[in-house]
């Protein structure tokens, strides 16, 4: 079972949609057969069953092992991973093009950086996987106060120096660096406000940081 499977099929992604088949994946973070899954969600084995086969059908629940029960064959299930995540590339050609937006400072291009991660991120998930090797990757996720916009400005403006100067001294983009097994990462940097309450869903417009918030350094 993968930590997080990015879907990229469409036609799974909205069978993972489902509310019902949402709490089945749920529930199969540990494997059931339909018959403990409709003790689990309330509701009577036969459509237990027929979500299980839509799920299953997309790759999204897996074969675990199958009981025999005198004249029954018991099917255990399981997902095939604890969390997913929609991958953009669902949305074909609607998903969000960072090309579009190439301003540093937009919150349209953050978003599409963003949106790109997903997508490259889990054909690497994928691809590792199936070639059984570790994915070598590295991230940091923190929170900074910043005193007003003036700092922030100043602060987003020395980091861009010191990440350009860090590529300055290890990228190498001649033909020996592929020729020696070099290998091209992707470096993305993002600064966004913080929620004033992460635990719940912005809910209106008091929810989000604005230039104000920050200038009265909140």
């Amino acid at each position: 079972m993968l930590d997080i499977e990015v879907i990229e099929d469409p036609a799974a992604a909205e069978v993972s949609l489902d509310p019902i088949r949402t709490r089945i994946l749920q529930e199969l973070a540990q494997p059931a057969s339909a018959t403990q899954l409709a003790a689990k969600v309330g509701m009577p084995r036969q459509k237990v069953n027929y979500h299980l086969k839509a799920l299953e059908q997309h790759g999204l629940v897996e074969l675990v092992e199958e009981r025999r029960k005198g004249n029954v064959t018991e099917r255990v299930l399981r997902a095939t991973a604890a969390s997913y995540l929609i991958s953009p590339v669902a949305l074909a050609s609607v998903a969000p093009d960072p090309r579009r937006f190439a301003d540093r400072f937009s919150a349209f291009w953050l978003l599409s950086l963003a949106s790109r991660t997903v997508q490259e991120m889990g054909k690497l998930i994928s691809g590792a996987a199936a070639a059984k090797k570790k994915l070598a990757s590295f991230a940091i996720d923190g929170e900074i106060t910043f005193r007003s916009a003036a700092d922030r400005a100043a602060f987003a403006e020395e980091l861009g120096v010191a990440v350009t100067q860090l590529v300055d001294k290890y990228h190498d983009g001649g033909p020996s660096a592929a020729a020696g097994g070099g290998r091209k990462h992707r470096l993305v940097v993002v600064l966004h406000p913080a929620l004033k309450n992460p635990s719940v869903e912005v809910s209106s417009d008091s929810d989000i940081p604005t230039e104000k918030d920050q200038d009265n350094g909140k």
